[in-house]
């Protein structure tokens, strides 16, 4: 049975809030712990996902189309554009926009303690302040064959607007552990699931180059550093592991999620 469609003729509609140029963090802080996912792709990606879709605002002409995808009791609210573009406060081009509920943070007995294959690769980064980069992050890692994220309490939150949309979905599917203490994390995921924790440096004479990585534990983690500092030294004690990719004219640096498809294109196969 399709999803039942409500028509909304007034902007100031309370049951459209979430929508209302609300914030990032209010929406986090709402109850049920709402996000934003924006662009009919994204909306279709949510309705088929495990993720609970709390509503869908969408184009008068598309509702019905977009009612057929919803579960039973998704409200699929249908408005003209003139009417969506105040609610939004910008012209909506891209004909829908959903409130989705965020899913229950994993912890890492949860991730580990689960059936797996033989090979498990994580994805670990302590401080990725740039929601466009962790957005990319969480894209590239579930690509690239990644099993799952752990991210440090001073990341950006992987529900953000940006973030939900630049990882293209990814972050609906991809299990994601908001770490509360990293550190003890990486040290259990060593000392009690025999995880390798490999960290990704520049500028390092004892880091191994990449292309000579010829070998790998089964279960692997690789951590990567912010932006602006890479990894400090306070988290390579952790790691038991340094490797690094060549530079060449001179260049210092790639962007952290170009690093990581590099690694994870090398290591995660």
């Amino acid at each position: 049975m399709p999803a039942e469609v409500t028509h909304i003729d007034s902007p100031n509609d309370p049951r459209l809030w979430p929508y209302m140029n609300t914030r990032d963090r209010d929406l986090a802080k709402a109850q049920g712990e709402l996000f934003i996912a924006e662009s009919e792709h994204l909306v279709r990606r949510l309705l088929a996902s495990r993720i609970e879709t709390d509503s869908v605002l969408v184009q008068a002409k598309r509702a019905e189309e977009i009612a057929a995808l919803a579960p039973a009791g998704c409200p699929i609210y249908a408005a003209s554009d003139p009417v969506i573009d105040v609610i939004l406060g910008f012209k909506f081009h891209s004909g829908m926009i959903a409130c989705g509920r965020r899913p229950p943070n994993p912890t890492l007995d949860d991730l580990m303690n689960q059936p797996k294959q033989k090979r498990t690769t994580l994805v670990v980064c302590p401080e990725i302040h740039n929601t466009e980069n962790l957005g990319a992050l969480i894209r590239i890692a579930g690509s690239m064959g990644a099993d799952a994220m752990l991210i440090g309490q001073r990341s950006c939150d992987p529900f953000f607007r940006r973030v939900v949309r630049v990882s293209m979905g990814a972050v609906f599917t991809l299990p994601i552990v908001r770490s509360q203490d990293l550190r003890a994390d990486l040290v259990a995921l060593h000392n009690k699931w025999n995880v390798q924790i490999a960290a990704t440096v520049v500028d390092d004479p004892d880091a191994e180059v990449l292309g000579s990585a010829t070998t790998r534990p089964d279960r692997l983690a690789i951590v990567f550093g912010s932006e602006s500092q890479g990894l400090e030294h306070y988290w390579l004690r952790v790691c038991n592991r340094r490797l690094t990719i060549p530079m060449h004219l001179g260049n210092d640096s790639l962007n952290v999620a170009v690093a990581a498809g590099i690694f994870l294109w090398h290591l995660a196969r």
